[in-house]
């Protein structure tokens, strides 16, 4: 029995080991102060930290260098909650790159190079409450179906980017939606502009700084104005504005029109020729009848 015991001892060392260094693998450059936290805030770090515990709840990763998350980082990180990039250097994020972070409650993207949010970015993150993605200076689009699946989304945050316009269908699948920032930026109240400005005027309440702290430039002369002074009314030139889908869909109908009359037209020439040749054949026999 006694060798058996020594022969297994190494296995059971190992095994232990690995068990109880599962939340303690601290990565080199960062600190650990519970089992479940990394923080590796303000190291310098041009890439993500390694080894990072696989049972992480909160990642601290704010003001370094890092550039981009792989698009698989978070498959093995099944436990985190709490992701903190705030302040580094990330230009993208590939679609889908957080669809597996089911758990994920907080998000904070904010003060990156960010230029766009594409479509699904979040996947189905229906767990995530707070997203943050303010100060990024260089982000002016944020396609339509970009928060798609956050339906307990309920602070977002978007203040201090590029953005000059943002289409209401990208805000409207977020039915938990209780917080909105869209101060500081430079939005321009053009027809465009139109459809959000009603959305706001009907969920002003949404908004921390009420419309009294958002501005808009006047095409005309580029002068700052606050929604609070605009109304309704003061977009009424644009009633008849079509937008793109509006107007590629004039467009298509145009031509089907035109290609059902081309055919109709077409089928009722052949017909009257039909007609023609069968009214020749009839009488050319009634002649030969008469002979």
């Amino acid at each position: 029995m006694l060798p058996c015991i020594n022969w297994l001892q190494p296995f059971l060392a190992l095994l232990s080991s690995t068990l109880l260094t599962r939340g303690h693998n601290c990565p080199s450059s960062c600190l650990c102060p519970d089992h479940h936290t990394v923080d590796c805030q303000g190291q310098g770090l041009t890439r993500l930290p390694s080894p990072i515990p696989l049972d992480v709840r909160r990642l601290l990763l704010s003001d370094n260098w890092i550039p981009l998350i792989p698009s698989d980082f978070l498959v093995l990180y099944s436990d985190l909650v709490y992701l903190d990039l705030r302040n580094n250097s990330l230009s993208g994020l590939e679609p889908g790159t957080l669809s597996t972070s089911s758990r994920l409650v907080f998000l904070d993207l904010g003060s990156n190079n960010l230029t766009e949010i594409q479509s699904e970015t979040f996947g189905e993150s229906r767990s995530l409450i707070k997203l943050r993605l303010g100060n990024n200076p260089y982000l002016s689009q944020v396609e339509e179906d970009a928060f798609l699946g956050l339906t307990s989304l309920r602070v977002l945050e978007l203040e201090r980017n590029g953005l000059q316009g943002l289409d209401v269908e990208v805000l409207e699948p977020l039915t938990s939606l209780r917080v909105l920032r869209l101060e500081g930026n430079p939005w321009v109240c053009n027809c465009h502009f139109a459809k959000l400005f009603v959305w706001l005027m009907e969920n002003r309440h949404k908004l921390p700084t009420g419309m009294e702290g958002l501005e808009c430039s006047l095409p005309m002369d580029g002068s700052l104005m606050s929604l609070s002074l605009l109304s309704e009314a003061s977009f009424r030139e644009c009633r008849g504005y079509l937008s793109l889908t509006d107007i590629l869909i004039v467009i298509f109908s145009g031509i089907s029109v035109s290609v059902v009359a081309i055919i109709a037209s077409f089928f009722l020439a052949s017909m009257v020729h039909c007609f023609q040749r069968l009214g020749k054949a009839g009488q050319a026999d009634e002649e030969e009848g008469n002979d």
